[in-house]
């Protein structure tokens, strides 16, 4: 298969690399329809030392369930479902507390033992605790449209949502979202389905802040001043 990996700062190439196989009976091997490429991969693309060994990325995706260890019971083959940027088997004391990233048996995408997610395959471990199903999709017939959405889900709008759910917003909250980038308009788009009242962006890009007044439907919605300069 091809697989996506980082050999250092700007250096990115799709190269051949193993399919995946089950080596846990809590696996499952999914066939990636769409895969998303983080804010958080900027920081190693910037900045990774070079290196001979290329690290796998990738750390989120949307995909078809090809196969399931013995002991997957939430997932079988042929599910649509989603994978969001941690594994985590959903069960244990932090991941019953909302606290999924924090699981005593899960771990990060993008290690040797877990190779990163932009591949034509991936191997997820835990996967009733980490994979998310959505019916009565056919990946074959979907819309791109509707895809698209569907991948922001394992990635960028569930970070958005945890601020706003993190900060108590409920029906009839003021909330200000402080950065207009796709974090903050995630953030903008749950408060408004949560139920705030008045939103608050502050940023400075003028096409993202009238995105940020479609989905949040705020009564007040500015630029925020460049540090330094005066209020």
């Amino acid at each position: 298969m091809k697989a996506t990996f980082l050999y250092g700062a700007g250096d990115v190439r799709v190269e051949s690399a193993p399919d995946p196989t089950i080596l846990e009976p809590t696996d499952a091997i999914v066939r990636v329809v769409r895969a998303c490429v983080c804010g958080s991969d900027l920081h190693p693309y910037h900045s990774q030392p070079a290196g001979e060994q290329g690290i796998r990325m990738g750390h989120e995706l949307i995909g078809v369930v090809e196969e399931t260890g013995r002991e997957v019971r939430s997932v079988r083959k042929g599910d649509f479902v989603i994978a969001p940027f941690a594994f985590q088997d959903n069960t244990c004391v932090y991941c019953r507390e909302g606290l999924q990233t924090s699981c005593l048996h899960g771990g990060w995408y993008g290690t040797p033992e877990v190779p990163g997610l932009q591949a034509e395959y991936a191997r997820i471990p835990l996967a009733d605790g980490s994979l998310v199903t959505v019916p009565d999709v056919d990946p074959d017939a979907v819309p791109e449209s509707l895809l698209r959405s569907l991948l922001t889900l394992s990635d960028v709008y569930l970070t958005g949502y945890h601020a706003a759910h993190a900060g108590l917003v409920t029906s009839g909250s003021t909330v200000t979202v402080i950065g207009d980038g796709a974090v903050g308009l995630s953030a903008v788009l749950a408060a408004s389905q949560l139920g705030a009242e008045r939103i608050i962006l502050m940023g400075r890009h003028d096409s993202r802040l009238a995105l940020g007044r479609a989905w949040g439907r705020p009564t007040s919605c500015g630029n925020v001043a460049p540090r330094g300069s005066p209020p």
